[in-house]
């Protein structure tokens, strides 16, 4: 029998007796839980919040009544506010939401009385109103300007084939030539046209039979990539060329970019007969600083 004092002494023989690490390893009883780690362990309790409640969001000072928070039960802020998750206080006994309270005062204002900001911080509050999930503000924002004409907009873009992708790619083409050059600014050419087939007054008469009664091989004399950077097209909407350019514009912008264009020409590529490209094409200069 092996006994293991207070100073790890073993009696009996060395060679049929285990080591005290032996007997450990075999023995062990479970560690005894620390207290962080206990108290980690236990469920908390529920949080009681006062009626009138002080918030403090992201160093913004606010106050509103509970129910004014739990004003939708499928929102962020009744989940946080129902006692069933912890939320911590600051110094003065704030409740504390790791968040810029900049629009959190709109954010209250609807919950209060459902009023909605005004339009140049309609965006904003959009983004605010996504976070916390508060879904009757999200659909009352997205029936007014500017975001109804967003929806509309990015209907007319879901038509235009890889078009995230060729914004990319104008940014990226415009970049390394900047940097290639050491300059402020970069040029590239951009082709946008509308329609697949060629139209000019004078093609016009042809251009319908062509269109529906063109052979195998006349189809692909008319397919061909114009000598440009990026080309977007065509697509079938009444929304035109300038319209596109105007989205092209406005999504560069609001990714801080300076962008000017002009139309520099026509793509003269020789297709078929008296039938040439004819599709617009655009100098556009990214300024980058």
């Amino acid at each position: 029998m092996v006994v293991v004092t207070g100073q790890n002494k073993v009696s009996g023989n060395p060679d049929d007796a285990m080591s005290s690490s032996d007997a450990e390893d075999d023995f062990q009883e479970p560690a005894t839980p620390t207290a962080t780690q206990a108290g980690q362990a236990l469920p908390l309790l529920p949080q009681q919040f006062p009626e009138v409640v002080p918030l403090n969001v992201g160093g913004m000072h606010f106050t509103t009544r509970l129910s004014t928070l739990r004003r939708y039960e499928d929102t962020m802020l009744a989940a946080m506010f129902s006692g069933r998750h912890y939320i911590p206080t600051d110094a003065e006994g704030r409740y504390f939401i790791d968040r810029d309270g900049t629009y959190f005062g709109d954010i209250l204002n609807f919950l209060r009385s459902g009023d909605l900001p005004p339009r140049e911080r309609v965006r904003s509050v959009y983004k605010e109103a996504q976070y916390y999930s508060i879904g009757p503000l999200l659909d009352n924002l997205e029936d007014i300007q500017p975001l109804k004409g967003e929806k509309v907009r990015q209907a007319f873009l879901g038509l235009m084939p890889y078009y995230k992708d060729h914004l990319e790619r104008i940014i990226e083409i415009a970049k390394l030539r900047a940097m290639q050059r050491k300059a402020r600014f970069a040029k590239l050419k951009v082709c946008v046209f509308k329609e697949e087939m060629p139209i000019t007054p004078y093609e016009c008469p042809h251009f319908n039979s062509l269109r529906f009664e063109r052979s195998e091989s006349e189809t692909k004399l008319f397919e061909h990539h114009c000598e440009v950077d990026v080309s977007f097209g065509p697509w079938e909407a009444v929304a035109d060329v300038y319209d596109l350019l105007h989205c092209i514009v406005t999504d560069l912008s609001a990714r801080g970019i300076t962008v000017d264009h002009q139309c520099i020409g026509v793509c003269d590529k020789h297709l078929i007969n008296h039938y040439y490209c004819k599709r617009p094409i655009y100098e556009f200069k990214i300024t980058w600083w």
